[in-house]
Formats: C-alpha cells, structure tokens, sequence
C-alpha cells in the first residue's frame, strides 16, 4: 500500500478527528473514551495513515502476560482497503515483543467482516457470552501463536 503508515496514535491524532469521530468512524468510542485510553498506561494504541490523513485506529490493553483487543476502528468510507490487516499486525507484533501469553478480544457474532479478520490471524474461539451486545452475542477469541 502506497503512503501507508502505522504509528502510534497519540492525543494530537485524536484531536486531528475529534470532530469527524462520531460521523466518520462509529459512535461506539467516543472522544472522552479515547482520551482517557490514550492516558491509560496499560494501553497502547496505533493508527493508520494515508497520505497524512488518519483512516483508521486500533488499540489494546496488556495486564502482566495478557493482552486484549479494545478495538479496531477504520473510517467508514476507507474500510475494505486492508487497514484492519495492517492494524492487527501490528499489535500482534507488539504483543509478542512484549512476552504476552495469550492475546484476547470479544466480538459481536453478527460482525462477520471482523470474526474472518480474526480467523485470518490465527484466532480461535473460545467462548461465547449470549445476548451481550443488546440482545447480540458476544464471540470470545484468543490468539496462542507466539
């Protein structure tokens, strides 16, 4: 991908989309959400850029020897482009580096795109939480590789 940079997505970033955050990517993290994510010293985030424009951002969190995925976010008009991919790469290479055991995330079993996306990167499932997102169930997915 051309002009394609992953770094670290710090509160300049999230200041550069704080007033597109609602409309352009999902409701779901909002500004103050991030913000204190951002701060949170168990957590680490990145983003994805296009030519200097933020198109998408991803961020965990690691507590001893377990990492788990807040989220994956990518700009509405700007998905399908492979910036996921790029994204999930990246924070399992931080995972590794950073000695994690098992790397966790949950997903909304009607979220088909992100469950192959996982499946993709070597996830598997290993629980389920019934009718967690409203009535929708939550899939629970661990990542063993390292």
């Amino acid at each position: 991908m051309e002009n394609v940079l992953v770094e670290k997505f710090t509160l300049s970033d999230l200041n550069l989309i704080k007033d597109s955050l609602q409309t352009d990517f999902d409701d779901f993290w909002n500004y103050n959400i991030l913000e204190k994510e951002l701060q949170n010293n168990s957590s680490i985030y990145l983003c994805c850029k296009l030519n200097s424009e933020i198109v998408g951002f991803a961020g965990i969190s690691i507590i001893l020897d377990t990492a788990e995925l807040n989220n994956i976010v990518i700009k509405k008009d700007k998905r399908g482009n492979g910036y996921s991919s790029l994204l999930l790469d990246s924070l399992i290479k931080i995972v590794k580096s950073r000695d994690c055991k098992i790397f966790n995330l949950e997903v909304a079993s009607t979220n088909t795109i992100a469950i192959n996306l996982y499946k993709k990167f070597g996830f598997k499932q290993v629980g389920m939480r019934p009718k967690y997102y409203d009535g929708i169930d939550a899939l629970l997915f661990t990542f063993y590789n390292f």
